[in-house]
């Protein structure tokens, strides 16, 4: 049966669909949008390397990497390269693996029909054998490597491992050079048996489109695949302290100019749903109002030439994790790190006006509504926060819900020195 999500500050409906064994699919018709977007996703992620299916009774661990290693291999089946069948048929086709989720998706202006059946088969169609995982491990290996050199990741990761000194967001997404070398087929077939499940996953299309039409066709795919029901995952972290690991890492690398990042620790965790979309938008706003590009402090930074244009902030709220993270290159990394401490305790000794607090909440409303515009953002928004439990069209109810006194006490509480680690790439000396 389908139902309807309507969103009158939006404008717009989502037609939702359960196809069983447990599929959640969402369509968003855009009348006149002449690209369509799809995708196809699965609450899997880079952390998920410990879990027990419901029913089966035993914990499995597998190595770091696995989500990444199935995204690369899941491309390649008994017909060849499935990036090649999109091109043909002119549409974009990309994936994506990230902490929690990894996504398969398309963009096209024409037969569209035909993608579409196409990203739905090749997902659902694992093709593995010994000499073709054999000769991935290579071309990640290589992946990796590259990133070592990478200054902007190394950067973020040192940060996590600062932060953290057990969850698994502190480990590459890809893994490790030894932990890819322990993957093989069967480790393989077996996340791909427990994640791919349709229970644990989710489709979303938007564009010109029918949507009786498109949620039928996903019914009628998953049919063919004749799925049993599957138990329920229940996903295995280590006891993250509320300690930083350290509150300082710093690495030479082959850079013109220094890279500074700052991290805050969540210590506020184990919820999800709307509560936790809630704390994320409070962080956002405080995040907008302390170091937007129209605050007092990212100007006085700028004219100072403390930072570029490419400086940043923004903030990570999962269940079991969770950070805010800050910075940018520099031509003086002690000189800005000193100005942001000062700056963020000047902010909390003053605290946000209700004048100030306001402009920014009508800023963000604004932003958001002008992101609808994006095919990308709208699918890829919804369905990483539908695994979540959150509804993604929630965000304007939940940001006008928020208060002045909750946006002072996120500012005075998750921004405390406690909770700050350091992470500096240096330009490696000659």
């Amino acid at each position: 049966m389908t139902r309807v999500l309507e969103n009158d500050l939006l404008k717009e409906k989502v037609y939702m669909r359960r196809v069983e064994p447990g599929l959640e699919v969402f369509v968003l018709p855009k009348q006149g949008y002449n690209k369509k977007y799809a995708t196809f996703s699965t609450n899997f992620g880079s952390i998920d390397s410990r879990f027990i299916v419901e029913g089966e009774g035993k914990e499995l661990s597998v190595p770091d990497g696995v989500a990444h290693f199935l995204e690369h291999k899941l491309f390649e089946d008994e017909e060849g390269n499935v990036f090649d069948r999109f091109a043909k048929l002119g549409a974009s086709s990309n994936a994506f693996t990230n902490f929690t989720n990894t996504a398969y998706l398309f963009s096209t202006t024409q037969h569209f029909e035909e993608c579409f059946e196409l990203l739905l088969d090749f997902v659902q169609s694992p093709y593995f054998t010994e000499e073709s995982v054999e000769k991935e491990k290579g071309i990640i290996e290589q992946e990796i490597r590259m990133y070592e050199d990478n200054a902007q990741w190394r950067l973020f990761f040192n940060l996590l491992t600062a932060l953290y000194r057990e969850h698994p967001v502190r480990i590459d997404i890809a893994g490790t050079v030894e932990s890819i070398h322990q993957i093989d087929k069967e480790v393989l077939y077996k996340c791909y048996r427990t994640f791919y499940h349709p229970s644990n996953m989710a489709v979303f299309v938007v564009g010109d489109v029918e949507p009786e039409r498109i949620l039928d066709q996903v019914e009628a795919n998953i049919n063919k695949h004749n799925y049993k029901p599957l138990g329920e995952i229940h996903r295995i972290y280590p006891d993250e302290p509320r300690e930083l690991a350290k509150d300082y890492v710093a690495q030479e690398l082959v850079v013109s100019e220094p890279v500074l990042n700052i991290g805050f620790k969540e210590r506020d965790l184990g919820y999800d749903g709307p509560e936790l979309f809630k704390r994320e938008l409070i962080t956002g706003l405080v995040l907008d109002v302390v170091l937007g590009s129209s605050s007092k402090l990212y100007n006085e930074l700028y004219e100072e030439g403390l930072i570029d244009d490419e400086f940043d902030a923004g903030h990570v709220a999962e269940k079991k994790y969770g950070h805010t993270v800050i910075g940018g290159e520099t031509s003086d990394p002690d000189r800005l790190f000193a100005r942001l401490q000062e700056g963020i305790r000047d902010a909390q000794r003053q605290g946000i006006s209700t004048d100030k607090f306001e402009h920014h909440r009508r800023k963000l409303m604004g932003e958001f509504l002008k992101s609808f515009n994006s095919l990308e953002f709208i699918a890829n928004n919804f369905l990483a926060y539908h695994f979540k439990n959150i509804n993604f069209f929630d965000y304007l109810d939940i940001l006008q819900g928020i208060t002045v006194e909750d946006a002072n006490r996120r500012l005075a509480e998750h921004f405390a020195e406690d909770n700050l680690a350091r992470s500096l790439i240096l330009p490696k000396k000659s």
